[in-house]
């Protein structure tokens, strides 16, 4: 027997509404400032930070896959783009024969140093400047608590 749908109340549509369109608004936003300032995707931009963060800039595909909560098959397109932009490059494992790693090259460290700045002015000013220190720990409790859940 299937349980009864648990409608959402007032309360709780306006937190899920408010998070769904203020995400996409947000995300929109910063891609749209990265894109017209530097031709640069977010989605491409955090495949970059995220490249940027590990020792020697490298990382398995499968575990940047995971690291920017995509599917494999679209990293391996994005990270396909970013090669033909000389952003990125791709390298066997010498250890596994099936492993691959996304590494970052110096042409896409130095895009990446140059668009950080219009990035972190954007996540400040659409984001992190409107919210107190109490509201932005509680927000990072609840997506870590979300994400560790989905994951």
């Amino acid at each position: 027997m299937t349980e009864p749908t648990r409608w959402l109340d007032d309360e709780e549509m306006r937190a899920w509404r408010g998070f769904i369109v203020g995400s996409e608004l947000l995300g929109y936003r910063l891609h749209r400032e990265l894109q017209d300032a530097h031709g640069l995707s977010l989605a491409d931009y955090e495949i970059l930070v995220l490249l940027s963060e590990q020792p020697d800039f490298r990382m398995r595909m499968t575990q940047l896959a995971s690291g920017v909560a995509s599917s494999k098959s679209r990293v391996s397109h994005q990270v396909a783009r970013l090669e033909r932009g000389e952003l990125v490059k791709r390298e066997e494992c010498p250890h596994d024969g099936r492993g691959v790693f996304a590494v970052l090259t110096p042409r896409g460290y130095e895009i990446l140093r140059t668009a950080a700045p219009t990035h972190l002015r954007g996540v400040r000013e659409h984001f992190v400047d409107l919210l107190s220190v109490q509201e932005r720990a509680t927000l990072a409790s609840i997506f870590e608590r979300v994400a560790a859940r989905l994951r």
